[in-house]
């Protein structure tokens, strides 16, 4: 067993820029040309070799929160759940990758592509990506069979 502590400060002195999108990278649901993945104590970290990339990030995940915080029922300041990271991080980019037309859900390849479309994050289509954050649902556990 790990000791969730150690874990957390070998984590941050190792990876100085963790990467944003990580549970929806690690779930599958987005990818992200410049992620490096590393392992740390049987566990997968990534890792965000690029500062403006990073802080380009950092940028939309903090407009997924504010754009759907009244929509989600969110009470600002309060701590997300997992589930709501998830439903943030996932549908945001569904979204955005909608919004776009883009055919691979890669976050860098979306910010970028984003950036030069609508000049600023802040001018995307945003009642169309709150929409795919608000619909979006987890992947349903298949029941084991019975026997």
């Amino acid at each position: 067993m790990v000791d969730e502590a150690a874990f957390r400060a070998m984590r941050e002195q190792r990876t100085s820029l963790p990467c944003v999108f990580h549970a929806a990278l690690l779930a599958r649901h987005a990818v992200c040309e410049l992620v490096q993945r590393r392992s740390l104590a049987e566990r997968e970290t990534l890792a965000c070799p690029s500062a403006p990339a990073h802080l380009n990030c950092e940028t939309l995940e903090r407009l997924f929160l504010e754009r759907a915080t009244f929509p989600l029922k969110l009470h600002p300041g309060a701590p997300l759940t997992h589930a709501t990271v998830m439903r943030l991080h996932c549908g945001g980019i569904r979204g955005l990758q909608e919004v776009l037309g883009a055919g691979q859900p890669d976050v860098h390849r979306l910010v970028g592509q984003a950036q030069q479309e609508h000049d600023s994050l802040t001018d995307l289509p945003w009642p169309r990506i709150v929409a795919q954050i608000v619909a979006w649902q987890p992947r349903r556990r298949s029941t084991p069979p019975a026997g």
